[in-house]
């Protein structure tokens, strides 16, 4: 059984984040407010190759907290984990704390 996944090409690694369903004082949140797509990056590819051959890097880094698409990406359990591959350029933007 594998214990590590390093992507091809341009794929990116994800552990999608499940927000807490309740306030730290016990209020309950409805499932519409607690779905937001989100993720911390795991582990990532060297890139991908432009028509020239010159290797275009993936833009997120290990660590990163990512904004995902609703639907897509491939499921992959690792170790027990649950994780999910994307394509580099399905990953709508990086979440930064401000």
């Amino acid at each position: 059984m594998a214990k590590r996944l390093i992507p091809a090409l341009n794929r990116v690694l994800i552990e999608k984040m499940v927000p807490p369903s309740k306030t730290s004082a016990g209020v309950l949140l409805p499932q519409k407010t607690t779905k937001l797509n989100s993720g911390k990056v795991i582990a990532v590819g060297p890139g991908a190759r432009d028509r020239d051959g010159k290797l275009v890097p993936v833009i997120v880094k290990e660590g990163d907290v990512v904004l995902l698409p609703e639907f897509g990406g491939t499921e992959v359990k690792l170790a027990d984990k649950d994780y999910v591959l994307f394509r580099d350029d399905d990953i709508l933007g990086t979440l930064v704390e401000s």
